[in-house]
């Protein structure tokens, strides 16, 4: 496997590790509950981290599909989540999600940064990175 395919199944798994270890610190030590929004999200961050790690340690660059898919899911929903938390024409629109309301922001870095934009930056990163694996890959086998 060429390294740059290397490469990128361990900034996948590195991405994904940061983000998870990000919502679990907000979860378990700042002890933000998580809204329902944020659970699916945290849904198709998760598993990344063992197909991104078992993919790493066999070298095994054909699960580039898995992760931009589970990305790509990802995203929209974080990228909706952000929007009904910044946009006042969705937030009054917003649903009603459990026993934490979706439009609530525990953190608001600099006035843009929250919790479903930094989910969003991460499955933004690991969704471009699987798309570059998919066009080495087919460089690859050629």
């Amino acid at each position: 496997m060429p390294k740059r395919l290397e490469n990128s199944l361990l900034f996948i798994f590195t991405v994904s590790l940061i983000a998870t270890l990000g919502s679990l610190y907000f979860s378990e030590v700042r002890g933000f509950e998580p809204c329902t929004l944020c659970w699916y999200q945290r849904i198709l961050m998760y598993p990344l981290i063992l197909i991104s790690g078992i993919a790493l340690i066999q070298k095994n660059s054909n699960i580039a599909l898995t992760t931009a898919l589970f990305s790509l899911i990802g995203g929209c929903m974080s990228l909706y989540h952000y929007s009904i938390q910044k946009l006042s024409f969705l937030k009054e629109s917003a649903p009603a999600c459990g026993n934490v309301p979706c439009t609530g922001q525990y953190v608001n870095y600099l006035g843009f940064i929250t919790i479903p934009f930094m989910a969003l930056l991460a499955f933004i990163l690991i969704f471009i990175t699987s798309l570059f694996m998919m066009k080495w890959q087919k460089e690859f086998t050629k």
